[in-house]
């Protein structure tokens, strides 16, 4: 059971980047109306599960959950940036890649998740192998590279807003535990019930803080102020569908049949939804060495997340 809820964050968050597609709108509108959508969840969380079960919230959870919102923002508005320079199944693997390298040497460095030579040794080839699959799903066709070098502009400010997003997510995923880890929120509010009540405990101070970082990022960085538009509205729906996987993301993280390397590692499964979706629904077309390097990568994928899952048991 475990890990099936698990598994609910890769099929939510792969169709994030192909609704927010679909949905439209600039950079700052999709991560504004993203983080409104993850708040209309956020606060049904605490209407109807954290209140009635008198889980506490307080002003300590209040600031990690602030500032995990913020970090998410810059990630999010950082990989919309990078949809738009590369495209969806260019831009998703890469951002992917990037996520898991981090997210899981994060975890296991500064958690200590991996606690034995052969945790950090199968850990490492789980990573190499994922990593992998998903440079050879965001691989260029030939024609592209030979083409390569009349825009580099987009690439590389595709490649830039990666980098950013990826600090962006890291930071966001990490900091709930890293805040217990060091002390600041006790074990014991982190334990409880198996970690659920302070992980749902965080949701709703979490999506406040991505309703702030978004308008200040999209007023301060990306120099937009009509947020309040119908592709802001529309992307609620991204924003739901984001928050359903967020919830249940934080949830496996918690609990110590999974922890946090496994739970972000796994959530990344989300590369396979969001590549095809971005061929077959967006219509992103692939050369046939490209479909190729697709399959071959999906399969490498598999295979590490299939590794990573099992670590527990070494």
């Amino acid at each position: 059971m475990s890990i099936l809820l698990a598994l609910i964050p890769p099929l939510t968050w792969g169709a994030t980047g192909i609704i927010g597609t679909k949905m439209g709108g600039s950079a700052a509108q999709q991560t504004f109306g993203e983080s409104c959508g993850a708040l209309l969840l956020g606060i049904g969380v605490y209407l109807f599960f954290v209140m009635p079960t008198g889980i506490e919230v307080t002003g300590r959870i209040w600031l990690v959950g602030l500032f995990s919102g913020l970090f998410w923002s810059v990630g999010t508005a950082g990989q919309f940036i990078a949809y738009k320079k590369m495209g969806v199944s260019a831009a998703f693997p890469l951002s992917t890649a990037a996520q898991i390298v981090s997210n899981a040497i994060l975890a296991a460095a500064v958690l200590g998740e991996w606690i034995n030579i052969q945790m950090w040794a199968f850990g490492v080839i789980s990573i190499a192998l994922v990593t992998t699959g998903a440079l050879l799903i965001a691989a260029r066709s030939k024609a592209e590279k030979r083409i390569s070098k009349k825009r580099p502009t987009s690439y590389a400010e595709g490649i830039i807003a990666i980098l950013v997003s990826t600090t962006g997510f890291a930071l966001y995923f990490i900091f709930p535990n890293m805040l217990v880890k060091f002390g600041f929120i006790s074990q014991q509010i982190h334990n409880a019930n198996n970690g659920i009540n302070y992980m749902t405990a965080i949701v709703t101070p979490q999506a406040v803080g991505q309703v702030i970082g978004s308008i200040l990022i999209a007023i301060f960085v990306l120099h937009e102020r009509g947020l309040f538009s119908i592709p802001s509205a529309k992307n609620l729906v991204t924003g739901i569908d984001w928050a359903i996987g967020n919830l249940f993301m934080f949830i496996s993280a918690a609990n110590p049949a999974i922890g946090q390397a496994t739970a972000a590692t796994l959530s990344q499964l989300g590369i396979i939804v969001g590549t095809f979706g971005g061929i077959y629904i967006l219509n992103e077309h692939k050369t046939g060495d490209q479909m190729v390097k697709i399959i071959l990568g999906t399969v490498l994928v598999i295979i590490g997340s299939i590794l990573i899952t099992n670590l527990k048991v070494l």
